[in-house]
This record gives structure tokens, sequence and C-alpha cells, in this order.
């Protein structure tokens, strides 16, 4: 080992070469143990005499792997034929990372050619962007059971919005992806599915909610949404016991939308009285407030906000632990933003299903990372969400 250590030190091994060779010694290791294992006797012990089955011999084979490609790879074989090793398949060629290597790439938003190209480079060998796309195919097999998985019972909030994304369909437009997100009785986040359709609209929601309930989602509590119109009205008819929050953040945008440039820093501070109140009657104080003060010079948005009064805030029902998560869709739009992200790589996306695959891998990986985190402030607020379903759905 000495030796070795000093002939590195002078330059004299290839470390990337002394690697493979560790890991060549070590797989070949490896499936000695195993066919021991499987012939129920060691090497050159007697017991191998007459037990029907016996060594005979290996052959040669390379392996590609995360750490380059490993050449001359000594496989043993027994003379029965009835001998597998658990570490690749007989005609596998790589190990299972390089097509994982392929789906996380793909997952981060490079195309099917620059990956091919990058495999290139790595292994030498040619991938055709064909090739990457069958890989890939796989995530449709799993999104396809996916979007068919049994749902939880109860929700207490769902959060529902739309995004768009540029597709390719004899030519390229704009088509919104459907995502809903529900947060289960004991806080924990999940997306529940997404669906890509031409536009949004609230009849194509109302298709998306009832499908989630014939998947066993039956009681939910809480919705929170924009202002498309028609989709509250869409939501309580598939929910009817739930509530509806429409997201304050985009009713202060719009409102600001329709003044005028010096008032819309007081008028956002006045608008901030009512959403950050700490009661749902001082809240109502301060919309009246804000009604009064400015309904003679910009009624549109008085009675804008006056109108949807009960909907706006809704959230004051709620726990006050909770209450900073629910009214409004921001965090959801973070989710969208990072999935658009993904899905910029190009000026659009060849097809429905490159979109569907990209979507999914990214849904994925979100789900996997909320599975252990429990929302701020939902373990404080459980026992109350529990007798709002226990009221509500007796």
């Amino acid at each position: 080992m000495n030796s070795i250590i000093q002939e590195l030190l002078n330059g004299q091994v290839n470390i990337d070469e002394l690697i493979k060779e560790i890991i060549r010694d070590f797989l070949e290791t490896i499936l000695e143990a195993e066919l021991t294992e499987h012939l129920g006797y060691s090497k050159y012990d007697a017991q191998g005499k007459n037990s029907g089955n016996s060594r005979n011999g290996s052959y040669k084979r390379n392996l590609k792997t995360k750490y380059g490609e490993i050449e001359q790879l000594k496989v043993p074989r027994d003379r029965n034929g009835e001998f597998d090793t658990i570490l690749f398949q007989s005609h596998q060629r790589q190990d299972n990372w390089l097509e994982e290597m392929i789906v996380n790439m793909y997952a981060r938003g490079l195309s099917t050619r620059d990956i091919a190209d990058i495999i290139e480079k790595l292994y030498g060998s040619k991938y055709s962007p064909a090739s990457v796309s069958n890989i890939t195919s796989v995530a449709l097999e799993e999104l396809e059971k996916w979007h068919n998985r049994p749902l939880k019972k109860r929700y207490s909030i769902i959060f529902i919005d739309a995004m768009s994304i540029k597709i390719r369909r004899d030519y390229v437009d704009n088509e919104s992806v459907y995502l809903i997100i529900g947060i289960d009785e004991n806080g924990y986040r999940e997306i529940l599915d997404f669906y890509i359709g031409v536009s949004e609209s609230s009849s194509l929601w109302e298709e998306i909610l009832l499908t989630l309930k014939t998947r066993g989602l039956e009681q939910v509590l809480l919705g929170v949404m924009d202002g498309l119109p028609g989709l509250t009205d869409t939501f309580l008819k598939v929910f009817p016991k739930a509530d509806v929050q429409r997201c304050v953040v985009h009713k202060v945008r719009n409102s600001l939308a329709k003044v005028r440039n010096k008032d819309s820093k007081e008028l956002a501070e006045d608008m901030k009285l009512i959403y950050e109140s700490t009661t749902l009657e001082n809240a109502e104080d301060a919309l009246n407030d804000f009604i009064d003060k400015w309904k003679s010079k910009y009624s549109r948005v008085t009675n804008s906000w006056l109108k949807d009064k009960n909907e706006l805030l809704a959230f004051f029902k709620y726990p006050n632990s909770i209450r900073k998560s629910i009214y409004t869709t921001n965090w959801i739009e973070r989710t969208n933003k990072e999935i658009r992200k993904r899905t910029k790589t190009t000026n659009s996306l060849p097809n429905l299903e490159a979109a569907e695959k990209l979507i999914y891998l990214q849904v994925n990986h979100y789900n996997e990372k909320w599975s252990n985190r429990i929302m701020k402030g939902y373990k404080i607020a459980q026992e109350k969400l529990q007798q709002f379903f226990e009221e509500r759905y007796q």
C-alpha cells in the first residue's frame, strides 16, 4: 500500500484508473461470494464433489458505472448455468446509475440532445436523443399509476392554481398546467395531481376536482384559489361543506393596478391593515374604514372588496398559527415557478409527453421532499382542525 501511495505522490499512477481497479476487485469479490452462496460450498471445497453443480470458470465483460467504465470484469459462472448475480442483469452493460443520471438530467430541464452529448463525452459511446427519450419514458408509466393512486379521505386545505407553459402541437402555443396541492389533516403537503389543458377554465377545474373525489378525497375544510370567474362556484359544487379563501395577495395587486401611482402606497397600507388584523372583527372594522376612505375616489376597488368580503376574510375562521399560509396562493406559485423554470430550457416543449414527463419528475421531487415535513403551525392547529372536520362531516 505504501508503494502505491508513493507512486501516486510521484504521479506514476493515474488516480482514476486506480479507483476503477479497486472497484473491479471489489465487484469480483462480491461475485465470487454470490456464487459460493448459490452453490453452497467454497472454492476447492471437497463438499462440491458430486453436488450436481460446480464452478465453470468465468467470462469477461465491461460495465459502465458512475466511476467510469470497468473493463474486463471477471464474472464467474456455474456448470448448470443457473447462477445470476444481483449486481446487474445478464445483458446489462451499465449499472442503473446511468439511467438514473439521464432521468435526473431530464428532470433538471436538459434536452434529450444535450443529455446524449453529455453521455458521449463521459463514456465515448453514442446515445441518440431517441434512446434518451425511451429511458425517460419510464416516467410516463409511473405517471399513469400516480394519476390513479388512491387519495386520503381528508385534506384540511386544498390549493388550486394554474400556470402557462409553451408546448408544440403542430405549432407552439401557451397551455395551462392545472396544479392541486393538499395539506392533510396532520399538516403534510402533497401535490395531489396536475393536468395539462389548452386553457384554464372553471369547467375543466370541475372535472379535475371530481376526479380527485372519485379517488377517495371526500372531506375538505378550505379551498384557496385566485379569482378565476366561476371557480368558487365550481369548487363549492364539488365540496359544498368547504370554505373558500380568495388569494389576498392577488386581490391587493389587482386593486393597486386600478389606482393612481401617487395613491398606491397609502392604499396598500390600508389594505394591509385588513388582512394583518388579529381577529375577524378587527379585519371587518379595517375593511369598513378602507371603504369609507376610498369609495368616493376608487368605488370600483372598494365595491370589489365589499363584494368578495366573505372569501377574502375566510382565513380568520382558522387558527392563528396557520393563517399566513392560507390567505394567499404565493407558496404554490413558488412551486409553479420552479416547475416553469425546468420547462423553460428550450423555447418550447416538443410535445405533450415531454411536458408531462418533466412536470411529473419535478412533482415527484417535491412530494418526496415534503413527505417528512409538517407545515409550520399545523401541529398547534391540529386539534381545532379536527373539530372542524367533526362539525362539518359528522
